[in-house]
């Protein structure tokens, strides 16, 4: 109660100050736990907030930020990087390249105005045009680039330059020069006296007078090259005939290539031959190409692989008439002028020969150094002496025979010409290549008005043109014969097309019956192939020959009478 009442009525002498404080010690249920190392730990985790990730490290345990990410890595301990720069962000070997999008030639113009003018445009300016450098020079030049000067600008420049140039060359003249100076070739001036062009000393080494040596070799060079031109133009020949008939003019005085009067001279209706008639045999070497005499039939010239140029009597004795010996090369192919006095020929000697029928005599000989694939005369009355050849360096050239000029040259193939055909009353002709294309032509015009050219043509090494002259019939290398329209469009007409027989790879000749009923073609195995023009159905196959059957031509008069030629060296009469 004492106690209580101390409590109750404290003494007022006594201040609570001067008791002495009681401390309670303070007791916790956790346990103990060293927090230095906790406060490091957040400590760390803000700095490495801003240090850039460790490429070694294979675990990050808190989530950075894309700054953190890309940062760079200062110092020389990164692995990878010795600027710093990390892995992912190099697109360059000397770190980070950033695309601007600036052309290359504007980039050109503004340097080079930069290091001429010393201003350029701002590349970092937003809109417009802000310019960098010298200002007074850009406003004097008016803004303008090296790369757009005007004209006048430049010619006035040019004047200029020449005036300052011929001002400095008079007054070296006028200074009186130190003689000793012109005469060292290390001073200045005489490097100025004594500069040249760069062509000056060519003119002075040339010589005027050939020595002995040279004099021989120049000749034996000369020599040399003229044959190398005789070989190319195509070699000579001396041109040779025999007449092998009875006598060259009967008792009335008639020659022998006239016609006989009682030729039959319409064709009705032509059927398709069944048997052998005759053989002629005269050749040494296959046949290359067989033509009858124009409008009558009566007389046949064949061109073989002996260089030899035969004509062959049909209508009486079958025999050999006159043999022209003209080319030192196989005879690759034969036409005849629209009377049939005249002829063309062309071997792999590079010639091409224009024969009279009658004598046996060359008239005029052509050559351009090339093979000749190909020859034509125009079919037109007022045009027989023009020549076309097809030649093998992808050209088609036309001569005037009587000039002896080449007076145009059709140039447009990819590959050696193989087939000209008139077409359109003569006004224009069908080529036809190895290209795998037919082009066609204005008669005269070396531009081709038509090119026919798709993916799944073949080459077509024989054309012949229908009787109608409404339709082509091309012998296509993928064993079939295909037709196309003489028209305006030059289109293929897909319903025709005859097939069976096996060409690929020989140049068989394709013809027409003279009444237009039937097709025919040689093959590659010797046989002769008729197909109906109507129906495109075969009609019937001749076995004709041992080897190819290489030409076939029905005779112009006589209704069911064929002539085919192989290369076993026969012409066969059907």
């Amino acid at each position: 109660m004492d106690l209580l009442q101390n409590y109750g009525d404290p003494d007022p002498d006594i201040s609570p100050e001067s008791s002495p404080p009681r401390v309670i010690p303070s007791k916790s249920s956790a346990p103990k736990v060293d927090d230095t190392l906790l406060a490091l730990t957040v400590a760390n985790a803000h700095r490495s907030a801003s240090k850039p990730i460790d490429p070694t490290q294979h675990a990050v345990t808190f989530n950075p930020k894309y700054d953190q990410l890309w940062t760079p890595i200062y110092g020389p301990s990164h692995p990878y990087a010795k600027d710093g720069i990390a892995q992912g962000m190099r697109n360059h070997k000397l770190g980070f390249v950033e695309n601007a999008s600036i052309e290359p030639f504007v980039f050109d113009e503004q340097y080079n105005t930069f290091h001429k003018y010393g201003y350029a445009a701002d590349p970092s300016a937003s809109a417009g045009y802000n310019y960098v450098g010298d200002f007074d020079t850009l406003q004097k030049n008016d803004g303008i680039s090296v790369y757009n000067i005007p004209q006048s600008e430049q010619k006035k420049r040019k004047i200029e330059k020449k005036k300052q140039k011929e001002m400095e060359m008079d007054e070296d003249e006028n200074e009186e020069v130190d003689t000793v100076e012109v005469e060292n070739p290390a001073s200045d001036t005489w490097l100025m006296r004594n500069r040249k062009s760069p062509w000056a000393g060519k003119k002075e080494g040339l010589q005027t007078e050939l020595t002995e040596e040279q004099k021989k070799y120049a000749e034996e060079y000369a020599k040399k090259k003229g044959e190398e031109r005789g070989g190319e133009k195509g070699e000579i020949v001396a041109d040779k005939t025999t007449f092998h008939g009875k006598e060259e003019r009967d008792y009335q005085g008639r020659s022998w290539i006239s016609p006989p009067k009682d030729a039959k001279a319409t064709n009705d209706h032509c059927y398709i031959p069944k048997r052998l008639v005759h053989t002629w045999s005269g050749h040494t070497k296959g046949v290359a190409a067989i033509r009858f005499f124009p409008k009558h039939g009566h007389l046949i010239l064949s061109a073989g692989m002996d260089t030899k140029v035969k004509i062959w009597d049909v209508f009486n004795t079958g025999k050999c008439m006159r043999t022209y010996m003209g080319h030192s090369k196989a005879v690759r192919d034969i036409c005849f002028s629209n009377d049939g006095t005249k002829f063309l020929s062309a071997g792999y000697d590079k010639n091409i020969k224009y024969w009279d029928t009658e004598t046996g005599q060359v008239i005029s000989t052509f050559s351009t150094g090339k093979v000749p694939y190909v020859v034509k005369l125009n079919p037109d009355e007022d045009k027989q002496n023009i020549l076309l050849a097809g030649m093998s360096d992808k050209k088609i050239v036309q001569w005037d025979m009587n000039t002896g000029q080449i007076t145009q040259e059709y140039d447009q193939h990819l590959g050696a010409v193989n087939t000209i055909t008139f077409v359109d009353n003569n006004r224009r002709f069908v080529t036809s290549s190895d290209d795998k294309s037919l082009r066609v032509w204005e008669f005269g015009i070396p531009v081709v008005i038509k090119y026919i050219s798709e993916p799944h043509m073949h080459s077509m090494p024989s054309i012949s043109l229908h009787p109608n002259a409404n339709w082509l019939a091309a012998q296509s290398m993928d064993n079939q014969i295909l037709i196309y329209s003489t028209r305006e469009k030059f289109q293929l007409n897909k319903k025709k097309r005859f097939a069976g027989h096996v060409v690929a790879g020989y140049a068989c000749q394709v013809n027409f019956s003279p009444d237009g009923r039937f097709v025919m073609s040689g093959d590659g195995e010797g046989k002769c192939w008729f197909w109906d023009w109507k129906t495109c159905k075969v009609f019937r196959t001749l076995k004709c020959h041992e080897g190819v059957c290489i030409g076939a031509e029905w005779h112009p008069l006589e209704q069911s009478k064929v002539a085919t030629c192989g290369w076993d060296g026969l012409i066969k009469y059907w």
